[in-house]
């Protein structure tokens, strides 16, 4: 697929980079040429241009990218304009950086549907780590539904999920269960069944409502 990304600042360059070693067609520019010059090996094209000049963001392939994505964070006034001006081009998928409440009211007044608050999402996150010692990581997929990796509570180490039977008991559903291989990397071991054993050391990945997945972890030590 291709994507445009317009800003490299931390944000964008992470985003630009792993997308172009997932194998997919990026095109990433900002005003620094310095910026540009360093990413040039690493994202598929680097441009050099200002992301509010209409003639300039016109040159771009716009309508032949899958999105579009506004990576801008620290100048708030330079990403709502790149964010107009990209819309007023007719991109059919546009996804916007928020970094602020008033930001993402204007975004929407925009009818920019998609936007992502990578700062408030990974303190969320943390948040919840320093919540709760046993949750690993965690994200929210809406305003009820959460996805948490936990490790397995040592009361049900040994037993199979059937007769775990947490999503009786607790409302939630195991996704699959996590190897921790060198106390570094994962492995997932597939989609999680009736006959699934839970083990020591291993992980759980959870969907639900936090308050259940939080039930579940407390008195399930």
């Amino acid at each position: 697929m291709k994507y445009i990304i317009l800003g490299l600042g931390h944000f964008g360059r992470s985003l630009g980079i792993h997308l172009t070693e997932l194998g997919h067609e990026v095109i990433a520019a900002d005003k620094n040429i310095q910026i540009v010059e360093q990413l040039k090996d690493r994202i598929t094209h680097t441009v050099c241009l200002d992301t509010t000049d209409r003639e300039a963001v016109s040159s771009l392939p716009l309508k032949d990218c899958d999105a579009v994505v506004v990576a801008i964070g620290e100048d708030e006034g330079a990403s709502l304009m790149t964010t107009a001006l990209v819309k007023q081009l007719g991109v059919k998928r546009i996804i916007g950086r928020v970094v602020s409440d008033l930001q993402r009211t204007i975004m929407e007044a925009m009818q920019i549907d998609e936007y992502i608050m990578p700062e408030e999402e990974a303190a969320e996150r943390l948040a919840m780590r320093l919540d709760n010692i046993d949750i690993v990581d965690s994200f929210k997929v809406s305003d009820r539904y959460s996805i948490v990796e936990t490790k397995v509570p040592n009361r049900y180490i040994g037993m199979t999920l059937q007769q775990a039977n947490l999503t009786n008991k607790y409302k939630v559903i195991v996704l699959t269960t996590v190897k921790v291989k060198d106390g570094l990397h994962k492995e997932a071991s597939g989609i999680a069944k009736s006959d699934t054993v839970l083990r020591e050391n291993d992980l759980l990945v959870l969907f639900g409502e936090l308050s259940d997945i939080k039930k579940l972890i407390e008195k399930g030590n």
